[in-house]
């Protein structure tokens, strides 16, 4: 089977406000205990392998087991950090062994009246068979930032 070569970019935007002050939301990101609760477990994913070094230059490894499904192995590396105010990193993302994207992220922590307003920007470039999945990834990240939203209600 001949694997067509192709590439696809996507991006988006994704605004939050949460109803809790900026450092509860850039403790969700900075601490490895609370990080791991909501990025790296969930109801239907195993967790593998994890890394957590948050640093300019620290890398992060998050792999796991989709329950009956892909193994996906995320490995994300810190290229800017501003305490408080954002967070920039890029990753690759693989599928069963497959590397099907490459992506830069920023995510900003705004205070705001009622709480926090926390904003994700992401680009990717998709490869390949998965060069379709840009969409997909803005389903997950929208779910990812859901469960950050649970976990901070529980940590009130």
């Amino acid at each position: 089977m001949t694997i067509e070569r192709r590439l696809a970019r996507a991006g988006f935007t994704l605004t939050r406000d949460y109803p809790v002050p900026v450092d509860r939301v850039w403790s969700a990101f900075a601490e490895e205990d609370q990080k791991l609760e909501w990025f790296g477990t969930g109801d239907g994913f195993d967790a593998g392998e994890w890394a957590f070094d948050f640093r300019v230059g620290g890398q992060d490894v998050a792999e796991g087991t989709f329950h009956n499904g892909p193994v996906s192995r995320y490995v994300g590396i810190y290229t800017d950090i501003v305490e408080g105010v954002r967070i920039v990193a890029t990753y690759d993302m693989w599928l069963d062994g497959e590397h099907m994207s490459t992506s830069v992220a920023s995510f900003e922590f705004e205070p705001i009246e009622e709480g926090t307003r926390f904003t994700h920007v992401e680009h990717g470039v998709f490869f390949d068979r998965f060069w379709a999945d840009g969409i997909n990834r803005e389903e997950g990240t929208r779910g990812l930032l859901d469960t950050l939203g649970r976990h901070l209600a529980r940590q009130r």
